[in-house]
C-alpha cells in the first residue's frame, strides 16, 4: 500500500519533500505533479525500480525515457547540446517539452535508445516537482503517468490514482487536479527540429 501526502502547490513543506526524498533514494517509485499532469518517477540509476515503472506503463523496450532536471546546468552531464539547441532549451525551458537529444556516456545504457542513443529531458514548471529535484541533487527518470488503456491522456486527479494504483507504487503526491495533456516532444538529436507529439507546449517556437 502506497503512502499519500499532501504537498502544498505553492509553497512545499521541506519535510514532506525530504520524505519523498527518502523514499526514492531507498528504490522507490513515485507519483507526482508535473506542468502536466502526473509522472512516475524513480532515480535513474535504480534498474528495479525502472522496470517497475516499464511494467505499470507496459513501456516497449525502445521506449525514450526522459530525465527530469532542476535547471540546464544539470544536462550536459547527460545530453550532447550544440549552442543552438541550448538556446532553444534555455528559451522554452521549464515548460511543458520534453527534448530528445544525444545521450552522453554518463547514463546506463538501458536508459538509451539501443540504435540512435538518446535521452529525453524535461525542466519542469512546477514548484513540488522542482522542490524535489533541488533537494535530490540529480535528475529523476520520469514517465507520464498514461496508462495503456488510456492513450496519449496523463492521469489527473490524485484520488482516482490512488484507487487505481496505490498496490503498484510506493508514494503518491497530492499536489491538487492537474491538466490531462502531456508534455510537447521535441526531437534535437538530428539536424532538423521534429515534433515528435504535439502536447501542452506551444510548438510556435519551432516550426
Amino acid at each position: 500500500m502506497s503512502q499519500f501526502f499532501y504537498i502544498h502547490p505553492d509553497n512545499p513543506q521541506p519535510r514532506l519533500i525530504g520524505q519523498v526524498l527518502e523514499i526514492l533514494q531507498r528504490g522507490g517509485v513515485v507519483i507526482y505533479p508535473t506542468d502536466s499532469g502526473y509522472s512516475l518517477g524513480c532515480m535513474f540509476n535504480n534498474k528495479q525500480a525502472i522496470e517497475r515503472i516499464v511494467a505499470i506503463r507496459k513501456l516497449p523496450e525502445n521506449h525514450n525515457f526522459t530525465l527530469l532536471c532542476a535547471d540546464l546546468s544539470e544536462i550536459s552531464h547527460y545530453a550532447k547540446v550544440d549552442n543552438s539547441r541550448y538556446r532553444l532549451l534555455k528559451n522554452n525551458t521549464p515548460g511543458a517539452y520534453t527534448f530528445i537529444l544525444p545521450a552522453t556516456k554518463e547514463l546506463p545504457r538501458r536508459l538509451t535508445v539501443s540504435k540512435r542513443k538518446t535521452i529525453g529531458i524535461r525542466i519542469p514548471d512546477n514548484k513540488i516537482a522542482l522542490a524535489l529535484l533541488q533537494a535530490l541533487k540529480q535528475p529523476l527518470l520520469s514517465c507520464s503517468l498514461m496508462l495503456p488503456n488510456i492513450e496519449n491522456t496523463a492521469l489527473a486527479d490524485p484520488e482516482e490514482i490512488r484507487d487505481l494504483l496505490e498496490k503498484q507504487v510506493d508514494l503518491i503526491i497530492h499536489g491538487g487536479v492537474l491538466g490531462t495533456t502531456p508534455t510537447t516532444v521535441v526531437d534535437l538529436s538530428g539536424d532538423d527540429i521534429q515534433i515528435i507529439r504535439h502536447g501542452r507546449g506551444d510548438i510556435a517556437h519551432f516550426i
